[in-house]
């Protein structure tokens, strides 16, 4: 279940990334709204994915709270999952 999470997080920060330095300038700026509905829906998805798992894991792993509240704040802030990754689930197997 490990492997999943990490993956997921990656792809949600990257279409987070994506949503953010991509498709949201070519929505407002260039009046191309298609990509950002995509690349949203993609986003959408694994970061419902990504909150399910990081629930999932604590309770495996029998982490505390405390560590899903840091999960789910990091899954907000752009390149959160990534700082998730290196810190917390990189050593795991």
């Amino acid at each position: 279940m490990i492997k999943a999470f990490r993956l997921t997080a990656i792809l949600e920060g990257i279409s987070y990334l994506l949503l953010f330095a991509f498709t949201m300038p070519l929505k407002y700026w260039a009046n191309i709204g298609a990509p950002n509905k995509h690349v949203g829906m993609a986003h959408g998805v694994l970061f419902i994915l990504f909150v399910v798992l990081a629930g999932l894991v604590c309770y495996q792993y029998k982490w505390s709270i405390k560590r899903f509240i840091i999960f789910f704040i990091a899954s907000l802030l752009p390149f959160g999952t990534f700082y998730v990754d290196q810190k917390y689930l990189k050593d795991l197997k």
